[in-house]
């Protein structure tokens, strides 16, 4: 009950200032510092896309090829912003993400670690969403200032990543912390993705 309550407290104070949401106020960007300052924001500002890298850190922990499994999530999510900027059209992409985000959150809460080629799967479907999300702010923006971006959103979300998993892994040793923080994150996820899903669907009743 205290992981929901202070995972719930978590996504409140992300969504609950909406200039957080967007790093540029929804801009494309002109110079290869908004670029930057673009791609390093949009991963840790988007409530469900931090969710799923937090998330995706965290079953990493429990696959003996983790650092890997990872590299392929962010990968997917280059790949799938790519795709945006080049004009590929994915119908509803923000509640793919929002439903990602759910599942994620709940493979989070189970007491078995999955099967690796079901991770690297879950792990490539997920970025690829995300990162065609991702990809809105630099489409039409110019070939190098893209390449910036998706250099730089690959940087940060691989090292919120890396850090999330070798930080559940230091705390192997002390078993009980180390679920509480995988239940924190579960929940934090699970409530990001529905977080997103109410707003949409809420605004539309």
């Amino acid at each position: 009950m205290t992981a929901w309550f202070i995972a719930v407290a978590m996504a409140a104070l992300v969504a609950a200032d909406p200039a957080l949401a967007q790093a540029l106020g929804g801009t494309t960007p002109a110079t290869f510092g908004e670029a930057m300052r673009s791609a390093l924001g949009h991963p840790v500002t988007g409530l469900a896309h931090v969710a799923a890298v937090v998330a995706v850190g965290c079953l990493a922990a429990t696959q003996a090829n983790g650092p890997y499994l990872v590299g392929g999530y962010v990968l997917a999510s280059v790949v799938g912003a790519s795709a945006h900027v080049g004009e590929a059209t994915v119908a509803n992409a923000t509640v793919f993400v929002a439903l990602a985000a759910v599942a994620l959150g709940l493979l989070v809460f189970r007491r078995e670690p999955l099967r690796r080629d079901i991770v690297f799967a879950l792990f490539g479907g997920t970025g690829l969403i995300n990162g065609y999300v991702l990809g809105a702010p630099i489409a039409a923006a110019q070939r190098d200032l893209i390449a910036a971006y998706l250099a730089g959103m690959a940087v940060i979300q691989v090292s919120l990543a890396m850090a999330v998993m070798f930080g559940l892994r230091a705390l192997a040793t002390r078993a009980a912390l180390q679920l509480f923080a995988m239940r924190v994150i579960g929940a934090f996820t699970v409530g990001a993705g529905a977080a997103i899903l109410l707003q949409r669907y809420g605004a539309g009743a």
